[in-house]
Parts: C-alpha cells; sequence; structure tokens
C-alpha cells in the first residue's frame, strides 16, 4: 500500500474506532491518537520531501502510484504529493489537531460529532493527494457534505438557514465543476481523468478552454470566497461550532484555492491567459469588500468570517497574477491564513463558551479576567494585520511584490488597490482588540469568568507556535511550495 493512502485509511479507523466507542473517554482517546498520528505522518512527510528535493529528485510528484478503478472511463485511485499538497497535508493534520483539543468539552452528542467531524477530515486528506479527477471530485464532495449536518445541529443562532444557504451554494459549486470535469474530460482527447497526464497533452481547443473554464474556476471559487458568491461564508462560520469553524476556514476553504490553481489554471492555461483580467477584478473586490465589511461588524465571529473573504481572495488574486513569486505567495497565504483563522476561532469559541456573547459592544475588559485568551486573541490579531516576525507579514508580502512584477497598468492598479485591505485590516482588529480586552469589564457577572483550561491552552500554544514559527523561518515552506509551483506555472505561462 502507498504511503499516501494512510491519510485516508488512519480517518477510516477512527471513524470505525469512534463507533464501537462506548464512553466520552474511548472518544476523546480515539481522536487524539488518530488526529496525532496524522500530524506525525504529515510532518514525516514534509521532511521526507524536503530530503527527496536536497537529494536532486525533481519528479513533478513524489510517492506516485496509480490503481485502476473504472477501466470503462479510464478513472483510476491516483496519489502523489508536490509541493503544494505537502504543505496542504501538514495544514490540515495541524488543523484536525488542535481542533480535536479545542472541542474537548463539546457536548452534548460527542461521539457523533466527531464521527462527521472525522469524515469531513477524510474527504479533505484524500483530496490533496489524488491526482485522478473523479477520485479528487468524490473525496471533495466527501468533505463538504457532513458541513451541513455539523452546522445544522451542533452549530449556534441561525444555524439551520446558515447550514442550509452553505449547502446549496456548494452544491450549486459542485455541478459546475462536474460539467467542468466532464467538458475536460471529453476534449482533451487523453482518456484519462489523470491531471498530470491531461496537462502534458495540452491538446484541448482554445475556444472549449474558455467555455469549461469558468465553470471550474467559479466551482472552485465559490468555496474559496470568490465575489460575488461568497455570501454562504460569514453566516456559515458565524454558525458554525468551534473545531468546525477552525477546519471550515482553516482547511476547507483552502480547497477552493488549490483546485482553481491545480486543475483550472493547469488543465486550461490558454483560457486562463485569457480570462484572468475578468476573475482578477472580481478576486480584486473580495479583498477590499471583505476588509471592509468586517469593519462594520459587531459580532467576533462575523468579523472573522469577512476577514477571511478578504484574505482568501487574496490568494486568487495571486495566482491569477501567474508569477512566480505570487502564486508563491498565495499558497504561503493559504498556510499562514489557515493556521491564523484557526487561531481566531478556537479563541472567540473559547470567549463565547464564557461569555455567552459574541457582541463586542457586551465585552470589554477581558484582560484583567482571562489574561491567557486574551494575549492569545492579541497575537491572533497582529499576526492576522501583518505584523513583522508572524506568518501573514511574509504571505502577504510575497503576494504583493509578486503581483507588482508585472509590469502594465492593469495589474499594478490591482495590486495597489489590494494593499489598501492591509490599511483597513488593521483598523478593524486594533478596534476589536482595544474594544473587548482592555477599558472596563463591561459585565459584573464576567469578574466570576475563569481562564482556558489545559485543553484550550494546548490546542492555543500549539497554534501560536506555528504562526511564529513560520513567520520567523519562511525559507523552508517557501522553496517546498516553489517546487511545486513552478512545473504548473511552465505550462501556464509556457516559460
Amino acid at each position: 500500500m502507498n504511503i499516501l493512502s494512510l491519510f485516508v485509511v488512519i480517518p477510516v479507523v477512527m471513524l470505525l474506532g469512534l463507533w464501537i466507542s462506548r464512553s466520552l473517554n474511548q472518544v476523546r482517546g480515539v481522536m487524539v491518537v488518530g488526529s496525532t498520528c496524522l500530524l506525525a505522518l504529515s510532518a514525516w512527510l514534509t521532511v521526507y520531501f524536503i530530503q527527496e528535493r536536497a537529494a536532486g529528485n525533481n519528479a513533478e510528484m513524489l510517492l506516485a502510484c496509480s490503481t485502476p478503478w473504472f477501466a470503462p472511463l479510464n478513472i483510476a485511485y491516483s496519489v502523489g504529493v508536490d509541493g503544494i499538497s505537502v504543505v496542504m497535508l501538514l495544514l490540515s493534520s495541524i488543523i484536525v489537531f488542535t481542533g480535536t483539543f479545542a472541542s474537548w468539552q463539546l457536548k452534548p452528542m460527542t461521539k457523533e460529532y466527531f464521527l462527521w467531524f472525522t469524515l469531513l477530515s477524510t474527504g479533505v486528506y484524500g483530496f490533496f493527494i489524488c491526482t485522478d479527477l473523479f477520485t479528487m471530485f468524490m473525496f471533495y464532495e466527501v468533505a463538504l457534505i457532513p458541513m451541513y449536518l455539523l452546522i445544522g445541529v451542533w452549530g449556534s443562532g441561525n444555524k439551520e438557514y446558515s447550514a442550509m444557504k452553505l449547502t446549496l451554494m456548494l452544491m450549486g459549486g459542485s455541478a459546475l465543476l462536474i460539467l467542468g470535469i466532464l467538458g475536460i474530460y471529453f476534449f482533451s482527447g487523453a482518456q484519462t481523468m489523470n491531471v498530470n497526464e491531461i496537462a502534458a497533452m495540452h491538446n484541448i481547443p482554445v475556444e472549449v478552454q474558455k467555455i469549461f473554464f469558468p465553470f471550474i474556476f467559479i466551482g472552485f471559487g465559490v468555496l474559496g470566497a470568490l465575489f460575488p458568491f461568497h455570501t454562504w461564508s460569514p453566516d456559515g462560520h458565524a454558525s458554525a461550532p468551534t473545531a468546525v469553524s477552525m477546519l471550515h476556514a482553516g482547511v476547507l476553504m483552502k480547497l477552493g484555492g488549490y483546485g482553481c490553481f491545480r486543475i483550472a489554471m493547469y488543465l486550461l492555461p490558454d483560457a486562463a491567459q485569457e480570462l484572468a483580467w475578468v476573475f482578477l477584478i472580481l478576486t480584486t473586490c473580495s479583498v477590499v469588500y471583505g476588509a471592509f465589511s468586517a469593519c462594520v461588524q459587531t459580532d467576533l465571529k462575523y468579523i472573522n468570517a469577512y476577514s477571511s473573504v478578504s484574505h482568501c481572495g487574496l490568494v486568487l488574486f495571486a495566482l491569477l497574477m501567474m508569477t512566480r513569486t505570487s502564486c508563491t505567495g498565495a499558497i504561503l497565504q493559504m498556510l499562514s491564513h489557515g493556521l491564523m483563522t484557526a487561531l481566531f476561532f478556537a479563541l472567540i469559541g473559547m470567549i463565547y463558551g464564557r461569555t455567552h456573547t459574541r457582541d463586542i459592544r457586551q465585552l470589554g475588559g477581558l484582560m484583567k479576567i482571562m489574561p491567557f485568551l486574551s494575549v492569545g486573541y492579541v497575537i491572533a490579531g497582529l499576526a492576522n494585520l501583518g505584523l513583522p516576525g508572524f506568518s501573514g507579514f511574509v504571505a502577504e508580502m510575497t503576494i504583493f511584490v509578486g503581483s507588482f512584477e508585472n509590469a502594465d497598468t492593469f495589474h499594478r492598479t490591482c495590486t495597489i488597490i489590494a494593499c489598501c485591505s492591509i490599511v483597513i485590516t488593521a483598523v478593524y482588529i486594533l478596534r476589536t482588540v482595544g474594544k473587548i480586552l482592555y477599558g472596563k469589564v463591561a459585565d459584573p457577572h464576567y469578574e466570576e469568568l475563569t481562564d482556558a483550561t489545559w485543553d484550550e491552552r494546548f490546542a492555543v500554544c500549539c497554534l501560536v507556535f506555528c504562526v511564529a514559527a513560520l513567520g520567523c523561518a519562511p525559507l523552508w515552506a517557501s522553496r517546498v511550495i516553489e517546487s511545486g509551483v513552478v512545473p504548473i506555472l511552465d505550462v501556464i505561462c509556457k516559460l
């Protein structure tokens, strides 16, 4: 068995273990052991990938293998990893691991909650390791479907509406995807679903590419919060339970950017070149609109949700700039934002669990009452607004420098407009931090609240460490990512 298949096998074993568990401690034990194994596997894979590249192994995909699955349509279980998928697997395992501890006290129906949570993570892992279009789409759907129940059953606020809105919009995006995938399969003439084989043949007519490129880019862009298809995201984030918000914003939305780059732009490069300007305008709107919308929110989760729209829009924006630096920055932003937003949603959930409100107008003076959670929130805020020393600064600077490498007026104008989001982000982050953490205690009952428990401290410390480590030592990640970006850009830009 290919070792990459363990990323699917371990979650399946976790599902079986959860199913036969008969107590809360057994459920927690299965989740801790399983998520630890996945984290160790992704860490080993990252080290192995770095060593192989250092040794001169320049194969496009490492650990690649293919097993026929449905011969009439040439569908195979094909797996392999490059630098992009390696860092996405590492991000996913970190979020699943910390999300387990963030949900340590979740009740009721803890067992059922973790069953759906694990099924969602199974789809995420499978999507990042597969190189077959059909199998990727299958795992993509596995990752989306559990969101309805996780929000609709364990969520808060207007959870039924949010769950249904999210499901309908993402399923709409999936309908576009399946049309685009069928178009690629039948018009490529390759008689294969393998992504790398289709890209190598490059024989889809330009006119056909122009028809199907919007289907795939918008289909994945819906999950990546592409304007104006982003409206499901804030409601979904606001109603989701803590760990689901962490996994949803931290990892699930990254499937959108990954799919846009790996499938839409890689397999339909001529259309990507000709139609990029249209989507560049939309992504610029996402970046600025998301930041401005966060400024006028009063709910902590909505603030972070609209911030995610802005930052995920920045990912698609950088990919469409199609320079080596900007695309490397886009994947770095996916990694950085995944860690930062998971930290934010974890802290917001912990604060809400104590105060029973997310309204910043009803919060104040929390630094005196829960200093650990407050300091964590300050760190998350500073990372989000791009303070040097944290991951956000490295990713955003790489994006803007790479985007400005395009010398024409249109691209540079879009870059300057997108840069304005940095200032807007600083406004809503500093405003929120000042309002909820400092000043007078807003409610006398808050004086009786406790600070973080051991499981919450552990989850927060892990995420803070990752955000700081990536900010202080980003070179290894940049090199790993660039090794996956360059072959794709060679096809897109015909370098």
